[in-house]
């Protein structure tokens, strides 16, 4: 079974984080929430303070198939300002695990210069920040190893394309069916 890890820095976007461990929970999947603030507590941009399972110093990084980042302000610059983070971004990266970023956070991507000739999408107004990509406008664009997404709003479709890239449709489908989504 694949195992991933979900990066939490305050300021994060909280539907981008926490709707996409929803959407991987249900489809059975295995996800942990980690903070990058020595504590398991995480205030969100809009003033939600939650748990995570678990703190990065405390993580084993090689058990984990793949990563996430959520965006949010100014959760994206906290993420990107923290070296664990962008270590682990490179080094997911090069070994072909999964990286996967939403809204904002892309940008650490690509300042991680994992996004060179790669296709990617982000929040409207960020597409200078993904340094070497190809920037489009769709909801969710995956390329290879690499998964983002525009925002908020497309926290659901961006869920739903990393069940897709460890699991068949018939998985995708039936989450589809459970959250009543078209």
């Amino acid at each position: 079974m694949s195992k991933l890890g979900i990066f939490m820095a305050d300021g994060c976007e909280e539907i981008e984080g926490l709707a996409v461990v929803d959407v991987l929970r249900r489809a059975k999947m295995d996800i942990i929430t980690i903070s990058v603030n020595k504590t398991n507590t995480v205030k969100g941009s809009h003033n939600i303070t939650f748990l995570t399972d678990t703190v990065f110093e405390d993580v084993n990084f090689e058990e984990l198939d793949g990563i996430i980042l959520p965006g949010g302000m100014p959760g994206t610059i906290n993420l990107g300002d923290h070296e664990g983070v962008v270590s682990q971004v490179k080094t997911f990266a090069a070994a072909g695990k999964l990286v996967c970023a939403i809204c904002a956070a892309p940008s650490v991507l690509g300042a991680a210069g994992i996004l060179k000739g790669k296709k990617a999408t982000c929040h409207p107004g960020f597409e200078e920040k993904l340094t070497g990509a190809e920037p489009l406008t769709d909801n969710v664009v995956t390329d290879g190893n690499v998964i983002t997404s525009r925002g908020m709003g497309t926290a659901i479709d961006f869920g739903l394309a990393i069940v897709s890239y460890f699991n068949d449709q018939s998985v995708v489908d039936d989450v589809k069916l459970h959250l009543v989504y078209k």
